[in-house]
Parts: structure tokens; C-alpha cells; sequence
């Protein structure tokens, strides 16, 4: 496949990252320590999967490796909301970042749709247990 850094996603989820580097280096206190290390990994591992998955020999496995992408996105903005919950980032900080993750996460989406690998259909769940049939024939008497 062709070369990852070429792709449009790739290259605004690696300024994202770099912009959760540099929030990330104004986060103080070692109670936050893993929030840190957690924000900085999520964000890297956006165009981290893009770059392994672009490598990939099929469109099927360069998806799943979109869709390890997608994951990470969802974790970072997780993390993003406690970081500001925490106060450890500030309002503007987080509204930035947040913006350039969904941005991103929409890009993936779009790739993975351009995609002309399609998902199996997911398995159809009944809610409700089945109940056996009565046997068929005619019914017996009691004590028979």
C-alpha cells in the first residue's frame, strides 16, 4: 500500500499528538503522572495504527487497524473530559484538543467507509427465550 505519510488523517492526527505533548508538558503534579502518560499515549497511537495499518497487504486488515485508530481516539478524549474535570488542563486547552480529536476521528470514519471492506453484519439477538413446541400427536391421559 501506499505511503502513510502521504495521508490527509495521518498528518492531523500527528499534530494532534503533538499538541497533547505539549499540553501534556504543562500538566504539574505527580498525582498526575499516569493522566499524563495515558493522554500522551492515546494521542500517539492514533497515527501510530494509521502508519502499521497503512503497511498492511489489504484494505481489510489496514481497516482494522483504522478501527484500532478510532478506539484511540475515543480513549483520548476520555481522558481529555478528566483531565478537565481534574482541572489538571485548562478550558481553552481542552476545547482545542477535544476539537482536533473529533476532527480526526471523523477522518477516520470517512477512510474506513471509503473503504471497500464492509463488516459482517452483527448477530441478531432474540430478547426472548424460544419455547419448545408441544410434541405433535394427539395429547395423552394422565397416568398412561
Amino acid at each position: 500500500m501506499s505511503d502513510f505519510r502521504k495521508l490527509h488523517v495521518w498528518q492531523k492526527a500527528l499534530a494532534l499528538s503533538l499538541s497533547v505533548d505539549r499540553v501534556c508538558k504543562k500538566i504539574r503534579g505527580a498525582q498526575y503522572a499516569s493522566l499524563r502518560s495515558q493522554l500522551f499515549r492515546a494521542a500517539t497511537s492514533i497515527p501510530a495504527n494509521i502508519a502499521e495499518g497503512r503497511r498492511q497487504e489489504s484494505e481489510k486488515e489496514f481497516a482494522r487497524f483504522l478501527r484500532y485508530a478510532l478506539n484511540s481516539s475515543s480513549e483520548l478524549e476520555s481522558h481529555l473530559i478528566l483531565a478537565r474535570g481534574c482541572e489538571a488542563i485548562s478550558e481553552a486547552d481542552f476545547r482545542s484538543l477535544v476539537s482536533q480529536t473529533i476532527r480526526v476521528r471523523k477522518m477516520l470514519y470517512a477512510l474506513l467507509k471509503s473503504l471497500s471492506v464492509n463488516d459482517p453484519p452483527a448477530p441478531v439477538r432474540a430478547h426472548k427465550t424460544a419455547r419448545p413446541k408441544p410434541p405433535a400427536g394427539p395429547p395423552t391421559a394422565p397416568g398412561r
